[in-house]
């Protein structure tokens, strides 16, 4: 192998490393498995990515993508060893054109900061992941990221127009473009959005840009019960109201932040919270902020706050990143479920993990993206008197989770991954037809399974 990395080196120069803290800092990412690369390749261009997967694939070496290394599943932990290719260092913001409404960027972007370079022109990139200040969209795309504005924005693939994509033997594939409609062929760009980095390693995409809205508002509101809060959420809806973001979050996650941030940074005797963004012309917002409110005190609730100023809508969804954050700081472990629910379903999926939570002590922490359905749902693994994690009845609770949320019609991960994490459920959340499909596609564009293998148990 020491000899191949040579024969790389000499093509590519200092972008191919193998010191140790090199290889150690591309081992993983939020998930605990890690593995070791042979080599990291810091990629700097199309060209620089094309030349390693040439190389790859004469000698039959393993190559796992990475962009930020901020997923949950595994997805870029190198499993078979090889090469590690980042393409973290393809940051550069090539276009920002508000005649076509398109971005054009390169895949190591962070996505904070296409949007910052969206705003400064008076146009709006509406995928927003929790992570979108150290995420990529090359990382987003390859997952189809999601975040608070699904509801009514749609996840990352509704933004993709175009994509340059680099293949296993180092063939350079330029796929839809720059136009908001296009029917020529097969949709090749939805192929790889959502394709964990298993079908071809993404370069360049080209995004839908939308206006910016002139206006936005929030309200949040505490509940005495956490049903309360997801019955709020229906009740929204039904009325005819489409926010862009509803956000729900139970007693555990709250008492957590209470702790981590203060006391004074929710009411005491909450047990459900909820938060609400509305956007749109500044007169309109104004009345529905009114009628939501107005829905939330029918439905229950304690306490209304408004956000009607940018600052304190932010202040608002600072306080909702920290929810993570606080969990992290009871010092369990947490388990970061992303399973997705018909909103049908909504009420029942919190009944269930309060009656699981009752039943076995393991507490079951809940917050996120109740508008489309998408809820984290988080075991939090107790210790033992060691203080080492107790995990074969958490696994366990994972186990029953994911049954429930299969028999009733939802879905394991809305916008995390498969990868490494959730690959034994898969076959069974897909089932066989689906996954023989799999197959034939990842055979087909890499018939040698050297991009990221191991991943989807496929």
């Amino acid at each position: 192998m020491q000899q191949l990395l040579q024969q790389l080196r000499q093509e590519l120069g200092d972008c191919v490393r193998t010191d140790a803290a090199t290889l150690q800092a591309h081992a993983g990412d939020k998930w605990y498995a890690t593995a070791l690369p042979d080599a990291v390749v810091l990629a700097r261009s199309t060209e620089d990515v094309s030349a390693t997967l040439r190389f790859a694939a004469k000698h039959r070496i393993p190559v796992t993508a990475r962009g930020a290394g901020v997923g949950y599943v595994g997805g870029c932990v190198p499993v078979q060893g090889g090469i590690v290719l980042s393409t973290a260092g393809m940051n550069r913001i090539l276009e920002i054109n508000p005649a076509d409404g398109v971005a054009v960027v390169e895949s190591g972007v962070l996505t904070a900061d296409l949007q910052s370079a969206a705003a400064a022109r008076g146009w709006f990139y509406p995928p927003d992941p929790a992570s979108r200040k150290e995420s990529t969209i090359g990382g987003n795309i390859a997952t189809n990221a999601g975040g608070p504005r699904c509801l009514k924005y749609g996840v990352t693939r509704a933004y993709v127009l175009g994509l340059t994509v680099v293949l296993a033997d180092g063939r350079i594939l330029h796929c839809g473009g720059r136009t908001h409609k296009n029917k020529q062929g097969f949709d090749l760009v939805g192929l790889f959005c959502g394709s964990e980095g298993m079908l071809g390693i993404i370069t360049q995409a080209t995004l839908r840009l939308i206006p910016m809205p002139p206006a936005r508002a929030a309200l949040h509101a505490s509940f005495p019960h956490f049903a309360m809060a997801a019955a709020a959420v229906q009740n929204t809806l039904q009325s005819g109201h489409l926010p862009c973001a509803i956000e729900i979050t139970d007693a555990f996650t709250l008492e957590a932040a209470r702790r981590h941030l203060g006391s004074s940074a929710l009411p005491a005797g909450a047990r459900g919270h909820i938060i609400i963004e509305i956007d749109g012309q500044e007169d309109a917002i104004a009345t529905e902020l009114e009628a939501i409110a107005e829905i939330l005190h029918t439905g229950g609730a304690s306490e209304v706050v408004y956000a009607r100023r940018e600052e304190e809508v932010e202040a608002i969804w600072q306080l909702r990143r920290e929810f993570s954050y606080s969990l992290k700081a009871t010092g369990l472990t947490k388990l970061n479920e992303d399973i997705v629910i018909p909103r049908s379903h909504l009420v029942e999926l919190v009944e269930f993990c309060e009656q699981m939570q009752k039943e076995t002590g393991i507490p079951v922490a809940c917050f996120g993206h109740s508008g489309d359905g998408n809820i984290h749902t988080n075991i939090m693994v107790l210790k033992d008197a060691d203080g080492r994690d107790v995990r074969p009845p958490a696994d366990a609770l994972v186990h029953r989770l994911f049954d429930w949320v299969l028999a009733h019609g939802g879905s394991i991960t809305g916008e995390h991954g498969i990868g490494l994490a959730k690959a034994p459920w898969f076959p069974q959340a897909i089932g066989h037809t689906a996954i023989n499909l799999h197959r034939v596609l990842k055979s087909a564009l890499d018939p040698q399974n050297i991009l990221n293998p191991g991943k989807m148990g496929l």
